[in-house]
């Protein structure tokens, strides 16, 4: 496994999240509830700023209280009304156990953000049962948890809502992390057929795939894989937790109204040309 390396700020901070601006008006989600896996951190916590700033009360879900309390402070601080739940995604009783707390203290939650989840550089000759069992774990069967555990709240209250999955870019050119790419394509296809399934109760569901987003998350891959992350898509640069935040609220929210079971690619083209190597390219393609 490539080692961790020195730490150094990477992506954006919440006085950046507090002020960038947005495309979409102020209101936009006023009086909607949106729940947020990974929210303490990276995407999740983008998505938690826009939302927020947006109208929205929001309600952070993550596996670090220390984290979760830090996120929810900043935004209270700027006026946002938001919450902290820690939770294991990979439990289905505690997942089952948050939703329940959620619903009672809001009365319900409009939109499912499902952005929880990690994963390392490893070329995946070298894996461990530990450490594919633990990705998979995490980005597949804790996304289905939350999904399944919504989508059961919804039907019970006789109420539709919207989901967006977080994944990757699957179909091109990402290497390095197949523990991820087995996770994340599982992810798309339950969003496919999980459209289908859950259309007649008013469900819709999507996902957001990003390329190369800058986050902390960075810190564990090496200072040469990095450097060559710009080059990695047509649009030769990195994006950012802010424009996946803005894919999330317009597939979430009233303008996604007639979109579902789609995957819409937030990566400059990469599913298209390009390629990443969180490893580092072998020897052997350099023809």
């Amino acid at each position: 496994m490539t080692d961790i390396v020195e730490k150094r700020a990477f992506g954006l901070a919440d006085r950046d999240l507090a002020t960038l601006p947005t495309v979409f008006g102020p209101g936009a989600f006023a009086g909607r509830t949106v729940l947020i896996s990974g929210g303490a951190g990276g995407i999740g916590r983008a998505c938690g700023w826009l939302f927020g700033r947006l109208g929205a009360r929001v309600v952070l879900a993550g596996r670090s209280e220390e984290k979760l309390a830090a996120a929810v402070a900043a935004m209270r601080e700027a006026g946002i009304e938001a919450s902290g739940h820690a939770v294991d995604i990979r439990r289905p009783e505690a997942v089952d156990e948050t939703m329940t707390t959620v619903v009672a203290e809001t009365g319900g939650f409009d939109l499912l953000i499902n952005s929880a989840g990690g994963q390392f550089p490893q070329a995946a000759i070298d894996f461990s049962v530990k450490g594919w069992h633990s990705v998979v774990s995490t980005n597949l069967d804790g996304t289905w948890f939350m999904m399944q555990a919504a989508a059961r709240r919804w039907r019970e209250a006789g109420r539709g809502g919207a989901i967006v999955n977080i994944v990757v870019v699957v179909e091109h050119g990402l290497y390095g992390v197949a523990h991820t790419i087995a996770a994340r394509s599982g992810v798309v296809g339950l969003t496919r057929t999980q459209a289908v399934e859950w259309a007649p109760l008013g469900i819709r569901i999507n996902c957001v795939a990003p390329g190369v987003i800058e986050t902390e998350g960075w810190n564990v891959y090496s200072p040469e894989a990095v450097a060559t992350y710009p080059k990695t898509n047509p649009m030769m640069r990195v994006g950012t937790t802010w424009d996946v935040a803005e894919a999330c609220a317009y597939l979430g929210g009233p303008a996604g109204r007639f979109v579902t079971g789609e995957v819409l690619n937030v990566a400059g083209g990469s599913q298209l040309w390009g390629e990443t190597w969180t490893i580092g390219k072998p020897d052997y393609f350099d023809v």
